[in-house]
Order: structure tokens, then sequence, then C-alpha cells
């Protein structure tokens, strides 16, 4: 007998839809039937979409920045998350040079992810690192983390990685099973360290930063036969050159990721009263590049959220230098996207970051044998957003009309979410390796 039978549903499986019934047997996918089998519980899930659990590869849950910590902690943010559906998501260990600050800040942030509520996992992050590349890549891979961020940036603060450290990582990304994850700006054409207005974010961070550093990375990618991920690209322009002059690696050994927000709004917020709500680092781009964004959505291959929300009373000041960046995102990445852009994201928000994170063919899927991580999706239902789960006391995107509703989450075969109530989870630490081929 199973555990669990979802039946009636429309089922999404590798690009595929199946209409039938999905059993759950001891936390896993079982058996995917046309026929009504025996469970212990049934689940009807009639004219809805049945959906691998999302998969969110960068969030930053009790982020402390400066004075400031991000909002959620791992338990408000991790419940977010599962009213947008996500089952799994990827946080970040803290910015180091060495391999002993890895074991440390490792170590502190398994004690506050104790309370997350689904799956997690982490990226390490290194800043001007000192130790050797080899040598540390061991220690993060011996911790179940095969990827590792760098800053092309914020030398102000000692977080930027030179072209030279970059340069010897990438030669061996591919024999180390490693991929490394750049926030890329060219640090040349960004204005740090100096009162600059909320109206002028966008202009102290210019599109020009990102374009240029990218390409380069793209350049040192495919000169050195290495792998690297970008993390929240911002511009239009970005892909279209990639996809011009980098096809042959784009989405393969060179991956882009991108964030709702991008898509969803343009620098012309910070011209608003309230436009310190909107600030992030990159900064939103203008509509030109919000517009050539969406038109590469195909060349986008997974969608991270870079959830990291401050209170408004905190983000309330005159000049970026004194406002925490980040805002919200995870309750409604899904709903946003699939709204915008229809069925064609669903892999960019399952079996794309899986692949590329080292979580397939565990999470993803619905293939049997995977975790039992779905999500009931009605794609019909129109409604307004109004909730908000996070315990940030504002939200971007209330009263925006959608149609896609988030119904039900289930985690490793029981309910985090059940048509629009939270159960409860428990979620556990996933340890990655990744798949390379040379």
């Amino acid at each position: 007998m199973f555990d669990l039978g979802i039946v009636n549903g429309r089922i999404y499986i590798e690009g595929h839809w199946y209409e039938g019934n999905l059993y759950i047997k001891d936390n896993k996918i079982s058996t995917i039937s046309h026929a009504v089998l025996e469970a212990k519980e049934e689940y009807d899930a009639k004219r809805m979409d049945i959906l691998p659990g999302f998969i969110d590869p960068h969030v930053h849950f009790e982020l402390t920045t400066g004075s400031h910590t991000s909002v959620d902690d791992f338990y408000s943010g991790s419940i977010a998350a599962a009213f947008g559906g996500i089952t799994t998501y990827i946080d970040f260990l803290d910015p180091v040079e060495s391999n002993v600050g890895l074991k440390k800040t490792f170590n502190e942030r398994m004690a506050l992810a104790k309370d997350s509520v689904i799956d997690y996992a982490f990226h390490a992050t290194i800043a001007d690192l000192k130790e050797e590349p080899n040598s540390f890549i061991s220690e993060a891979k011996a911790l179940g983390i095969p990827t590792i961020k760098l800053f092309t940036t914020y030398s102000s603060s000692n977080r930027r990685t030179n072209d030279r450290i970059i340069d010897k990582l990438l030669r061996i990304t591919k024999e180390t099973g490693t991929l490394l994850l750049a926030h890329s700006e060219n640090d040349g054409l960004v204005l740090e360290g100096r009162k600059i207005h909320v109206l002028q974010h966008e202009g102290s961070r210019p599109a020009l930063a990102e374009i240029s550093e990218v390409i380069k990375l793209a350049e040192m990618t495919k000169y050195r036969d290495g792998r690297m991920y970008i993390v929240h690209t911002t511009c239009g322009t970005t892909v279209e050159r990639l996809k011009e002059n980098y096809k042959c690696i784009l989405n393969k050994d060179f991956i882009i990721e991108s964030c709702p927000h991008y898509f969803m709004f343009s620098s012309s917020k910070y011209l608003q009263r309230d436009g310190y709500l909107y600030t992030m680092t990159p900064p939103l781009r203008s509509e030109r590049e919000v517009k050539k964004l969406n038109a590469q959505i195909d060349n986008i291959f997974t969608i991270g959220t870079d959830h990291c929300p401050f209170n408004s009373s905190e983000k309330n000041k005159e000049f970026v230098n004194e406002v925490p960046m980040g805002i919200g995102g995870v309750e409604y990445s899904f709903p946003l996207m699939y709204a915008r852009f229809g069925e064609k994201i669903i892999d960019k928000f399952t079996k794309n970051p899986a692949m590329t994170h080292g979580l397939y063919p565990k999470k993803g899927t619905l293939l049997p044998g995977a975790d039992a991580d779905i999500v009931v999706f009605d794609p019909n239902d129109h409604h307004i957003i109004k909730d908000n789960h996070s315990k940030v006391d504002y939200n971007l995107y209330k009263n925006m009309e959608l149609t896609g509703k988030v119904c039900s989450t289930i985690s490793k075969g029981k309910f985090v979410v059940r048509d629009g109530v939270f159960i409860g989870g428990e979620g556990e630490y996933l340890t990655r390796e990744l798949r390379v081929n040379h």
C-alpha cells in the first residue's frame, strides 16, 4: 500500500504532461499510473498541475551585513518559500579567506538552519582567497559543497576576488567537479564608498559594469575550459552578447541565472517616494534592458530570488550606502514568472537548478525514485496578491493580479502547505556532488 496518492492531476515529467495518478511510498515517488491504486491517504488534484518541488538556488536567510540582518531567519524564510512551492533552497556561507574560516562559517550557518521546514544546502563564498584553490575546494567538497561563489567587485570591503585567482580556479573546475558562481560587476565602473542618492543607485552600478564583466568571464571560462555560473543577471544586453559570441558554452559551461524582480521592475522605481524599498545589488535596470531581458527568457537557465529582505524602517534612507541591500521574493517567484511566461519556466525552477547544482535526480523531477517533493499548482486561479508569509513588513508584489497559484507543497512525501494552510515540516541538509563532462 502506498502512503499517499495524488489523483486526477496533470503530471509534469521531464518536459511532458501525463494525466493520471502519482503515488508516494517511504518519502519517494514510487509509481505513476492511470489506474487508481490503494493508498493510506488520497489527495484529489482534479484540474491541477502536479509539478516537481521548486529549487531556489539563491537565497540569503538571516544574513548580516554591517549593522543589519535580513528579517527572515531559516524558519520564517523557509515557510514563505514553501508557500511559493519551493521545497529546496541553497543559501550562502559567509565570505572567507581560508579553510579555517570555511569550517567556522559552515558550523555557524548549520546551527541557524536547523529550524528550516524544507531541505537546504549551501554555497561556499570566498573573499580575497589566501588559500591555495585546490586545498579550499577539497575542504568545501568534504562538507558536501561543490559550488563556490566569488565577487568581482566590493574591493572597498575586501570581498573582491582578483582575476588571477579566478583564472586559477577556472583551470581546475572540471577536474575537481566544481562550479564557480560569480557576482559580476566591473569594479572599475562601480561607485562605492561615497554618498550616492537612491535616485542614482542604477547609475552608480551601471549596466555596462555587468555586461563588460560577464563577457570577460565568459572569455576566461571558454579559454580555460572551465565552468561558471553568473548569479542574478540583470541586463538583457548581457544575455544577447553571450548568445551572439559564446553560444557554444552558454548554459552548458557558462550558466545564467536571473531573478523575477529584474523582469518585473525597472530603475524608474528609484524615482518614486518609496524607491528605497526597491534597492538591491545589482540594481534594477532601464526599461530598455528590462524589455530585452524578458525577450531573452529562453536563454536564461535558472531562476533564483536573491531573497534578502529588510524592513521598511531600515531601508528608508536617502543615501544608498545607508540602505541594506535586498528584497524578498521566495513566495511569489514561480507564480510571477508563470503568469508572464507560462509553462516554459517550469524547468528553470526544477530540473535545471537541480542538474546545475548537484541535486538531480534526487530533486527536480517526478521520476520514480526521486524525493517526493511536489507542488500542486492551479494554473487557472485568478487572484490578487495580498498575503505575505515573510517577516518583512511590506510586499513589493502586493495588489498584482496573477493567474496561477501554488495550492499545496509536499516535501519528502509530507504536506508542508496543504490547500493554503501551513502544516509544518522538517528540512534536511543536502550534500551535493556535481556531474561534470570533461
